[in-house]
């Protein structure tokens, strides 16, 4: 049985959420975990050119973001100092795969809130951005 945990805004609303992987997989694993709390996924971007223009489209309905360090166009921490430059109190979670630990400490460093490791475990998942939102 999978446990419900609900992650909501302090008023009872549902967080915003843009998800930003150029993995269609992970992409759509990191969509249904955010869903399963009730969170609400407002985007899905698989590039980090797509990432930057969507968080500009839908700001200021989005509560978090949640972003691959390594992709093929622009890598997650250029797309992490291009979305903070536009909006410094964004608040972005990087997702890497294990033994990335320096680059972690690089995004922590350039603003990222926390970081989420792959391969995915829904619960670890949640608890971190639960933890990063304060909720």
């Amino acid at each position: 049985m999978i446990e419900q945990i609900n992650i909501l805004k302090p008023d009872g609303s549902k967080y915003r959420a843009l998800v930003v992987d150029d993995s269609s997989f992970t992409l759509k694993q990191i969509t249904q975990i955010l869903m399963s709390a009730g969170i609400e996924v407002v985007g899905n971007a698989p590039r980090g050119e797509d990432a930057v223009r969507m968080y500009k489209e839908l700001y200021p309905n989005v509560d978090f973001v949640t972003l691959d360090i390594t992709m093929p166009d622009i890598n997650g921490l250029e797309v992490l100092k291009e979305i903070l430059s536009f909006d410094k109190d964004a608040k972005v979670i990087m997702v890497t795969a294990l033994g990335r630990e320096d680059i972690v400490k690089t995004a922590i460093m350039n603003g990222a809130k926390g970081f989420i490791l792959k391969p995915l475990d829904r619960l670890k998942v949640l608890e971190r951005i639960k933890a990063i939102l304060g909720a």
